[in-house]
């Protein structure tokens, strides 16, 4: 009887060794599988251009106080707080998001400058940075 019991976690481990063994023979049938490409017809789309005057942004980021926080070569600023445009180099997309939400020390600007005036500063802050146009 004493052999029996001792016997019985020994099966049970190749039972179960046994039954993950032919789960996972059966998982890819012997081939290798990949996907199979998709063809897509018509234009790709791609993501809005920003709009906004650059020109017009160089006046709000002296006035609304950004060289106070920011390095922008372009701009003469020589700011420390926020993050250097220079070596960010953000896409007007990022600039509009810190914008509008605020990101880090930097408060939300969506009361303060109109969506027009964000536009232009985020086409400015990125066109002077050499950042995605």
């Amino acid at each position: 009887m004493r052999e029996l019991t001792r016997l019985a976690p020994v099966r049970r481990r190749a039972l179960i060794i046994v039954a993950c063994g032919l789960v996972l023979a059966g998982c890819s049938g012997g081939k290798t599988v990949s996907p199979a490409p998709q063809t897509v017809e018509g234009k790709v789309p791609t993501a809005p251009q920003v709009k906004g005057d650059p020109a017009a942004g160089k006046k709000i980021f002296a006035s609304a106080g950004c060289a106070g926080c920011h390095t922008l070569k372009d701009a003469g600023a020589t700011g420390a707080i926020g993050p250097a445009f220079d070596d960010l180099q953000p896409g007007p997309d990022q600039v509009i998001a810190a914008l509008k939400s605020g990101i880090g020390a930097m408060p939300s600007y969506r009361g303060n400058l109109s969506d027009e005036q964000m536009r232009a500063l985020a086409r400015y802050v990125s066109k002077a940075s050499g950042g995605a146009r």
